[in-house]
């Protein structure tokens, strides 16, 4: 059973007015939500970038990462990375802060992540993936 509800003094005009704002206070929550349940503001050539330098690392042959003073294989370390950027995203605002805050030392104990390669050489995971960022955005340029 449908009731009618009266409202005094609503000509179409005001209806039509009323609609819109309501249509315009949705859409703000719609967008505001995107935004609190975590939509990537993350422009997409940096997140291509995070993508590549993890991949990078994830391909890396006879290399171990050294984390917290334990030696991981390249596919741990890449998804070890991966998550840590999930939790850190919004944090994360360019390649550069992914290798900053999220690839060179750990959160817990403040000690920087190694590579070590099978020749026995270590090289801190930041300066690595700097240089590795570098050499990509100097392809990159025209």
């Amino acid at each position: 059973m449908f009731h009618r509800v009266w409202i005094p003094d609503m000509t179409a005009r005001s209806v039509a007015y009323a609609t819109l704002r309501l249509c315009a206070a949705m859409l703000g929550l719609i967008l505001a939500g995107d935004l609190a349940l975590g939509a990537d503001p993350l422009p997409v050539a940096e997140k291509n970038k995070i993508e590549a330098l993890i991949e990078h690392i994830e391909n890396l042959r006879d290399a171990t990462f050294v984390r917290n003073d334990r030696s991981y294989d390249a596919k741990t370390a890449a998804r070890f990375m991966r998550g840590k950027w999930e939790a850190n995203k919004a944090d994360i605002k360019s390649a550069r802060d992914f290798v900053d805050k999220v690839a060179s030392v750990s959160s817990t104990t403040g000690k920087p992540y190694l590579i070590r390669f099978k020749d026995g050489k270590e090289v801190k995971s930041g300066t690595y993936l700097l240089q590795v960022l570098e050499k990509m955005e100097k392809k990159q340029r025209p």
